[in-house]
């Protein structure tokens, strides 16, 4: 865990010099880190951007309690685990880092709604797609069934075709990152869920 060492110690700055008290973490992978709209996106939210690039769920686990040290959010928002099975970990590991991070997330704030953005369909990972669908299944039910302040955040239906192809217009052109269409439909559908 080590090589995020330094994003860590800049979200620790951006901690220490923060002029307002967000009410909104928004916490992951780069989808979250290069989200350049997000204060406009949500600006009713009062959110903060606390992506770290290429974290998996893992080390959001991992440094949980360091990033999070200063916070009494109203709401925290996830987008991670994309990476895990990138780097060739399994469904079922993702699932005990997600476990680890619901527990991790009541032990500091307590019945704090949160929402697990479902992992996106990206082309450049089209060949382990059903790992990404059963990762999402595990995590969704997991939530269904066992934890009432957590809700799921489907974004994989929304960024598919009608055959189930991922729309190529949400993505640059790495495949895997997000376009400013794809943060379009992000910001629309994660307020959609928040202000339900």
């Amino acid at each position: 865990m080590y090589w995020y060492e330094e994003d860590i110690k800049q979200l620790e700055k951006v901690s220490l010099n923060r002029t307002y008290e967000p009410e909104t973490i928004f916490y992951g992978s780069s989808s979250v880190r290069l989200w350049t709209t997000l204060n406009d996106d949500f600006k009713d939210l009062k959110p903060i951007n606390m992506g770290f690039g290429g974290s998996t769920l893992a080390a959001c686990v991992w440094f949980f309690e360091r990033v999070m040290m200063s916070y009494q959010p109203k709401r925290l928002v996830i987008y991670a685990g994309d990476n895990d099975l990138g780097d060739g970990r399994h469904p079922e590991e993702l699932f005990i880092f997600f476990q680890q991070l619901v527990t991790k997330v009541q032990h500091r704030f307590g019945d704090l709604p949160c929402y697990y953005v479902s992992l996106k369909p990206s082309l450049s990972r089209w060949n382990i797609i059903d790992k990404f669908k059963y990762a999402n299944n595990l995590i969704e039910t997991e939530i269904v069934k066992n934890t009432n302040n957590w809700q799921f955040i489907n974004i994989y239906k929304e960024m598919v075709d009608a055959k189930g192809y991922p729309k190529k217009e949400y993505f640059v052109g790495d495949g895997l990152h997000l376009s400013p269409a794809g943060y379009q439909l992000w910001k629309q559908v994660i307020n959609d869920h928040i202000n339900r």
